[in-house]
């Protein structure tokens, strides 16, 4: 009935739709106003409370959906931000892992380009140290090196290769894997019997003493630190090179200053090696010539003085020179011994016995 009312209105309407009034047939408003009294009684039975409520949850439904539709657009918007900044951190990763593979390849590369040129400086530096080795067994090679005044340099770049030689070995396996590489091994060896050689000369001698103070401390610390067992050649030349210092009466007084060298010489007669003790020994026999050695006197009763160790040595090795040197250190342990604690006069031999303990005893 509205719609046909509309209808209606619209018809009139366009009679006179260019004047400000519009001219309705009196039969046309009667008509129109019967249906608007119909509609005033009949819109308030439509129009009730639950259909207002509907109307209202209708226009509040149709208003969250357009919020939900409004977040879900920026929920999408996000989503796509999200996933395009996903995909240029993945492919910045990519890169990265790619970046990454390509350094770690270039680190692979230079580390073994370093260990060929660390054992190319290897190899060099044995034959080098091996030729000078052998040249500085004669003693113009000795001055000729101490007038041109590059000794001290280098005694100190032979301290610490040697100590830093010394301090990697790590055990007896770590032992063997250096005996077994021979370039490494021959170049300590060599800076070590350059060192033997140049103290093997007078004026290398003095020089050792006065001014390489700093490598007699490095040679007897590496003494200590080396096990037994573990690189005999090594510890006889630096045994040797204390040995020859010891000749001068300025490195004597300086190496037998150093606390606790009594307690290493004794430890180092107890190496399975012959060379090492008997040049062991033979440092022993030049600290009894000083005349400091009076302060050895106190040890010779310590239980820890290995007299058993050195009368085996000089009656059971079958190292002539070692049994001999061992006699001869008996002999001077006990002249030592008899000149500080019996000035009077004793026989060698009571005193051999007063250091030796009873044979019942060690039986």
């Amino acid at each position: 009935m509205a719609q046909a009312t509309e209808t209606k209105v619209v018809a009139l309407c366009k009679k006179e739709k260019n004047d400000s009034f519009v001219k309705v047939r009196k039969r046309d408003l009667e008509r129109l106003s019967t249906e608007v009294m119909q509609l005033r009684d009949f819109l308030p039975k439509v129009m009730n409370r639950d259909l207002i409520e509907m109307l209202q949850k209708a226009r509040s439904a149709e208003k969250m959906k357009e919020r939900i539709g409004q977040e879900q657009e920026q929920l999408k918007m996000e989503c796509l931000h999200l996933r395009s900044r996903l995909d240029a951190a993945q492919s910045e990763c990519q890169k990265e892992r790619e970046e990454k593979l390509f350094l770690r390849e270039q680190l692979w590369e230079s580390r073994e380009r370093l260990q060929q040129q660390a054992e190319f400086c290897t190899e060099l530096g044995a034959a080098s140290c091996t030729l000078l080795w052998s040249a500085s067994g004669k003693e113009e090679a000795v001055r000729d090196i101490l007038v041109e005044g590059n000794l001290q340099s280098f005694l100190s770049m032979a301290g610490q290769i040697l100590e830093s030689y010394v301090k990697s070995l790590d055990g007896e396996a770590r032992a063997e894997q250096q005996d077994s590489n021979s370039h490494e091994q021959q170049f300590v060896l060599a800076l070590a019997g350059v060192v033997t050689n140049v103290a093997a000369v007078t004026c290398g001698r003095d020089y050792l003493s006065g001014s390489a103070h700093v490598l007699l401390d490095t040679l007897i610390q590496l003494l200590e630190l080396l096990k037994p067992g573990v690189c005999p050649k090594l510890k006889v030349l630096m045994l040797m090179a204390l040995y020859n210092v010891s000749i001068n009466v300025k490195g004597l007084k300086y190496i037998s200053e150093f606390p606790g060298l009594p307690s290493l010489i004794w430890t180092l007669l107890a190496d399975g090696d012959n060379e090492v003790c008997l040049h062991a020994l033979r440092l022993l026999q030049s600290l009894l010539l000083d005349e400091g050695a009076v302060a050895l006197v106190p040890l010779l009763d310590d239980t820890l003085l290995p007299l058993e160790r050195i009368r085996m040595l000089a009656t059971s090795s079958r190292h002539p020179a070692l049994r001999q040197t061992a006699r001869e250190t008996l002999e001077d342990l006990g002249s030592l011994r008899a000149s500080c604690l019996d000035p009077i006069g004793t026989t060698f031999d009571q005193v051999k016995n007063t250091l030796s303990p009873k044979s019942n005893t060690q039986r």
